[in-house]
């Protein structure tokens, strides 16, 4: 395989003079008035510096033998390609939230690294307020390679909740769109043994669901699968079991701020159409459509429910038909899983959880003496990687996440060790590199119409802002008073009236002043 170097080789002089280019693509180092400390010879430091960081290991990572994530083919690659040693100066195994607890104590301690990177929201609010990290704007402008300032640009709202004060204190990870808008995955082999189509609308979905749960699907004998897989544990938008299109059939998208016909931003999970979806959930959990367990299922637990085969449906991105749903057609070869649109309600609308580029945030210490350091590496993976060209045109690691098999490059997973490593995960960013609208070559072409013939339904949400005061201190009560009024009502013995009293709880916590703070921050904006 041909590996196309980098075209930034810089020098510099004995004497102290400035850092000069003589490539095209410079990724640290562009004005002249800049005098960085160390000098790139044929496309790497040398001598090699170190990048310190801290990493989370979760569940999802898979390593070759010897391999960790301190210690990988994707940190030997830095090295190698760029001179630049990845340092981690802790990991830890677990959720992220376990993470994110970490990242507090060592934040209270102010034991930063020179570079944070997060996809927990919260957090990273947390980590710009405590005043440990840089302003990065600047930086952005002045290190970034052309590649990456145009994905960044792709969406105009990408640096808002990292803002103070009009400066700017974390760089946004870019990610796909729709990478993790809803579509429905339904069991096409219970569809054809109970000669059903796929539903269209919410009535027709109800007599799928029907089917499944009382008409044996999986020819057992036993009345124990349930229609739909849902995970309610961190509310209904998520991103695996998600419900958000439940509650857009009437007209409204749960837990964000949609835009309503007169302009103003009003909290979707309070809405009267939010009050119909919660009753018509209700109703399928009364019915058997969705296990009462699905209350306390997460992301993965509701995929589970599916795979194991005891659910015929479940809404998720379009990437789920790699993982999870490639376990349930190894498992059970008989089994055939169809894309298909969401359904729409009683007055054909169809609505759900849109997808902001954003999937987290890149925060550098006020202490890193040299934050160029991170640019020369991300520079790359957005050249490179992003764009599928030079070294990485097949992937990031031949016999990791990609192979050579009768002289041509694949991905399939029988020809990959473990099934595919995915080194993506390995970097600092947790996906490498993406440009939002390059999405279009990530799905399969079978799923693409299917999931952008809905593009209108995606509403994403349109408070961007950092957290306003009353979200700052009394947030966290209004999630919690949210999620257990809908867990109770869903799922357990309280009758609908409760989400009635909710609405008045959740407006008198500090609802109706969020409502009166994210206008004004949206009056701001325009």
């Amino acid at each position: 395989m041909k590996i196309r170097l980098p075209l930034f080789i810089l020098l510099l002089s004995l004497s102290g003079c400035a850092f000069r280019s003589t490539g095209e693509s410079l990724p640290v180092g562009s004005s002249e008035s800049i005098v960085p400390p160390f000098a790139i010879k044929a496309g790497k430091y040398n001598p090699p510096v170190d990048l310190y960081t801290v990493g989370s290991v979760n569940p999802n990572l898979n390593f070759k033998k010897g391999e960790s994530l301190e210690h990988n083919v994707h940190t030997i690659w830095a090295e190698n390609r760029l001179g630049i040693r990845i340092r981690y100066l802790w990991t830890i195994s677990g959720t992220s939230e376990t993470y994110a607890n970490k990242l507090r104590l060592e934040l209270a301690k102010g034991n930063m690294p020179d570079v944070v990177t997060t996809r927990d929201a919260d957090i990273i609010q947390e980590l710009i307020d405590s005043g440990q990290f840089m302003e990065v704007g600047d930086l952005f402008e002045q290190y970034a390679s052309k590649v990456w300032k145009k994905a960044v640009a792709e969406d105009t709202s990408a640096w808002d909740t990292f803002v103070r004060d009009g400066r700017k204190y974390a760089i946004p990870i870019m990610d796909y769109e729709y990478n993790s808008d809803p579509l429905l995955w339904i069991r096409q082999d219970w569809l054809d043994k109970l000669h059903l189509a796929a539903p269209r609308n919410l009535d027709e979905l109800e007599r799928v669901m029907d089917a499944f749960v009382n008409r044996d699907p999986d020819g057992n004998g036993l009345n124990d699968t349930y229609g739909l897989a849902v995970g309610f544990r961190n509310g209904p938008n998520t991103w695996m079991g998600d419900s958000s299109w439940i509650f857009g059939a009437f007209g409204t998208v749960p837990e964000q701020w949609n835009r309503m016909s007169d302009g103003t931003l009003e909290y979707g999970s309070v809405q009267p159409s939010a009050r119909k979806a919660v009753a018509l959930m209700k109703h399928w959990v009364q019915q058997g459509y969705l296990s009462t367990d699905s209350a306390w299922l997460d992301e993965e637990g509701a995929a589970n429910l599916f795979v194991s085969g005891k659910a015929g449906i479940i809404a998720g991105p379009y990437w789920m038909r790699g993982w999870p749903l490639s376990s349930l057609t190894d498992t059970d070869p008989q089994a055939r899983v169809k894309a298909v649109g969401i359904p729409s309600g009683p007055s054909a609308m169809a609505m759900r959880r849109g997808t902001l580029p954003v999937n987290g945030a890149i925060l550098i210490s006020k202490k890193m003496k040299h934050p160029e350091i991170f640019f020369t590496y991300q520079n790359y993976l957005f050249d490179y990687y992003a764009t599928s060209t030079g070294e990485f045109i097949n992937g990031l690691a031949e016999d990791y996440d990609w192979a050579m098999a009768d002289g041509k490059p694949t991905i399939l997973p029988s020809a990959l060790p473990l099934g595919g490593i995915r080194v993506a995960s390995y970097t600092l960013t947790f996906d490498g590199a993406r440009i939002p609208s390059k999405v279009i070559k990530e799905i399969p072409k079978e799923i693409a119409p299917v999931l952008l013939s809905q593009k209108d339904a995606s509403r994403k949400d349109q408070f961007t802002g950092p957290p306003t005061a009353t979200m700052k201190s009394e947030g966290e009560l209004l999630k919690k008073l949210e999620q257990k009024s809908f867990q109770k009502i869903i799922f357990a013995d309280s009758g609908i009236e409760e989400f009635d009293e909710f609405v008045d709880k959740w407006k008198a916590y500090g609802g109706l002043t969020e409502t009166s703070e994210v206008n004004t921050w949206d009056r701001g904006r325009h």
